[in-house]
């Protein structure tokens, strides 16, 4: 077998206080008690990590609208099958709850055969009959809604699993159904998802539908700090050069209980032969003894003496494919441990799959989608007994000289290094920004570390309990609007996911060595928040960037200065809490001017280093300076809206010979204006 190879990881270990798994006398666990607590919104967005127990919590905010608020119908509605099981009966009462979850075996349309267009139907006869609770597939339920029309829906609860599928694009039907439903506003609706930002520039909803609803967050932080078991989540990239299949057991332990998700054939990881590559991940683990008649697994002995069990869903035979898919799900083996060792799996065993032992989400080839990538480390964090660590490892193909997709491998790279950003911050603690005011208090509940609170001095609070931050930052800019202090409160991340896709700002990050940071942490960023809430005013758009920013950088220096201990011993959760109060006491005064002077793509430019071959790196470099960002118009605008307000604060603008590199890029955004200005006149 190959040697092992240290993957650089983003790694974020965790208290295991067991908190999210304790249920109350409900039998509620906490997320699904917050949930519960808002039962009586008509419009309800619950935000909350795979495993968190989104199903159940939907399950009782269901059964008291139809015993309690009048509602005569429930239709749950999923984006695959597969994950209709995850709404099969509960006997909830059993568990101090006041009464069951149970579906009519004729109304999960998920396992009835047919078209979406016959079941279509069905979902007409359950309109008119007396049966309460139906689900079905999301394309079922969007033909539905075309056969019978909106109205047929009235005073009916709609359910929409994994909402991150919708999308406000005219094109996507379920979206548009959607917004004419919430138009209506005759129906209740329950949203769900574990990733709300999208893969791509989409709005899941229009701002002004998205308005209407109530949100629960949950946290990966609150989920993960809550577990009785799983500790530590690791998330790395390994670069490898020639066929993946070659590499693939430098990072495969076949120790760890690993979901394999080898690539799409039409990506360039790909050899285009799926079977070759599954054959050839199982030569590489050991020798073929067969396959289990019950099971559909096949069998490998490993070198040691093991024999694996291995899960193939890669297998195009439906039979066979549908045999290993069932003896997977078998209810009989959800708590064997040792039922199956490895899955190999293309487009399946995703998003609503459940194995609790899998340690090892192992995916070759970069996914375009960050919610993707979320949801594949969702399956790896399940906590069970006896697995106190976790990892997701994606293989990508490093950038070769040779290689005339070089330019391709180069943007795979860039968009790795970029999730893996936005991933170090989901699993953070939540950050909860205030301005510094000479009559700032402590706020109750927040432990302000040796010496506590210091009057005049910025502050970093933290509760342990809620795993959340309250910093003080002085210059801070206070959202006005409701929506704004929303957007601050709840949707950090997405503004985040939409910052670290955005590729010239990850190029220049990493490679422009005469970049300054305040041209991405302002211009850049400032241009995503217009782009991306343009209903907000200047005022608020600045303040959604301050507390972005913040948020970004501030998980990147804590992890900077929690490596700078040296005692090597496991602080359970405190390393990044140390780390944030670390550089907050290092630098003594949190400002905005500060925080917007970190590039926060600095340390993912060191990952890459320790990731990729100084030959593959150059080539990196090399690629991107060669077409280096000029200014654009809009650019220099920006500039010289930060050159007005240097103005209000100095005196004076900006000059263009100062030693301040920010200084000096906002009087060239003043001249390119002028210069534009001048020509203009001239005709």
């Amino acid at each position: 077998m190959s040697s092992k190879k240290t993957v650089p990881s983003v790694s974020v270990t965790y208290a295991q206080n067991g908190n999210s798994t304790k249920s109350n006398e409900l039998g509620m666990r906490p997320m699904q008690e917050r949930a519960y607590e808002k039962r009586g919104e008509q419009y309800l967005l619950i935000k909350s990590p795979p495993a968190s127990g989104k199903s159940r919590a939907l399950m009782f905010v269901a059964l008291d609208k139809l015993h309690n608020q009048g509602l005569r119908k429930a239709i749950i509605t999923v984006p695959e099958k597969s994950i209709g099981s995850s709404f099969a009966d509960e006997p909830l009462s059993k568990f101090g709850f006041w009464t069951d979850w149970h579906v009519e075996p004729k109304w999960n349309l998920c396992n009835a055969p047919g078209s979406d267009g016959s079941k279509a139907d069905s979902v007409g006869s359950f309109l008119k009959g007396e049966d309460q609770v139906l689900v079905c597939p999301h394309a079922t339920f969007r033909n539905a809604v075309e056969k019978f029309g909106i109205e047929a829906f009235d005073d009916c609860l709609v359910a929409v699993d994994e909402f991150h599928h919708v999308s406000a694009n005219p094109e996507n039907k379920l979206g548009a159904q959607l917004a004419e439903l919430i138009a209506r506003d005759k129906v209740h609706v329950v949203a769900m998802t574990g990733s709300y930002f999208r893969g791509d520039a989409e709005p899941v909803l229009m701002p002004h539908d998205e308005a209407k609803f109530d949100t629960v967050t949950y946290t990966y932080y609150e989920q993960l700090n809550g577990y009785k078991y799983l500790k530590q989540l690791d998330i790395g990239y390994f670069f490898y050069s020639g066929a993946y299949a070659d590499d693939i057991l430098k990072v495969l332990d076949p120790n760890e209980k690993t979901i394999i998700h080898i690539p799409s054939v039409n990506s360039r990881e790909s050899t285009k032969d799926k079977h070759r590559e599954v054959e050839h991940i199982i030569d590489e683990l050991g020798d073929w003894q067969g396959t289990d008649p019950a099971t559909g697994f096949q069998l490998v002995k490993t070198s040691d003496g093991r024999t694996l069990r291995i899960a193939d869903l890669v297998d195009d035979e439906a039979a066979k494919r549908d045999k290993v898919s069932a003896a997977l799900k078998d209810p009989a083996q959800k708590n064997n441990r040792d039922h199956v060792d490895i899955i190999i799996a293309l487009g399946m065993a995703k998003e609503g799959f459940d194995w609790v032992w899998c340690e090892h989400a192992l995916t070759v080839g970069y996914r375009a989608s960050l919610t993707e990538i979320v949801q594949i480390i969702g399956r790896a964090t399940r906590d069970a007994q006896g697995k106190s660590r976790a990892r997701f490892t994606n293989l990508i193909a490093e950038p070769d000289a040779s290689e005339d997709a070089v330019t391709e491998a180069v943007n795979d790279t860039l968009k790795a290094i970029a999730a893996s950003l936005l991933m170090e911050q989901v699993l953070a603690p939540r950050f909860n920004f205030t301005p510094k005011r000479p009559d700032s208090v402590p706020v109750e509940g927040f432990d302000y570390g040796e010496g506590g609170y210091k009057e005049g001095e910025c502050n970093v609070g933290f509760n342990e309990e809620s795993g959340q931050f309250q910093i003080e930052i002085k210059g801070l800019t206070e959202p006005k609007s409701k929506e704004a202090e929303r957007i601050c409160q709840e949707d950090l991340n997405e503004v985040i996911a939409a910052f670290v896709q955005d590729k010239p700002t990850v190029e220049r990050g990493m490679f422009d060595e005469e970049l300054v940071p305040e041209e991405l942490t302002q211009v850049r960023m400032g241009k995503i928040i217009k782009d991306k809430y343009p209903e907000l005013d200047d005022e608020d758009q600045e303040a959604v960037r301050q507390h972005a920013i913040a948020a970004l950088n501030l998980t990147q220096k804590a992890k900077e200065a929690a490596l700078k201990d040296d005692d090597g011993e496991d602080k359970a959760n405190t390393a990044l809490i140390d780390g944030v109060r670390k550089f907050a006491m290092d630098v003594r005064e949190l400002d905005i001017d500060l925080i917007d002077r970190i590039n926060p793509f600095s340390e993912a430019y060191a990952i890459l280093a320790k990731t990729m071959s100084e030959e593959s790196l150059k080539q990196v470099a090399a690629i991107i300076s060669a077409k280096k960002v000029q200014l654009t118009p809009e650019e220099a605008r920006d500039l010289a809206k930060r050159a007005l307000k240097f103005k209000q604060e100095r005196g004076r603008l900006p000059s263009i010979t100062s030693p301040d590199a920010w200084e000096k890029r906002m009087a060239e955004g003043v001249a390119y204006l002028a210069r534009m200005k001048s020509e203009a006149a001239d005709g």
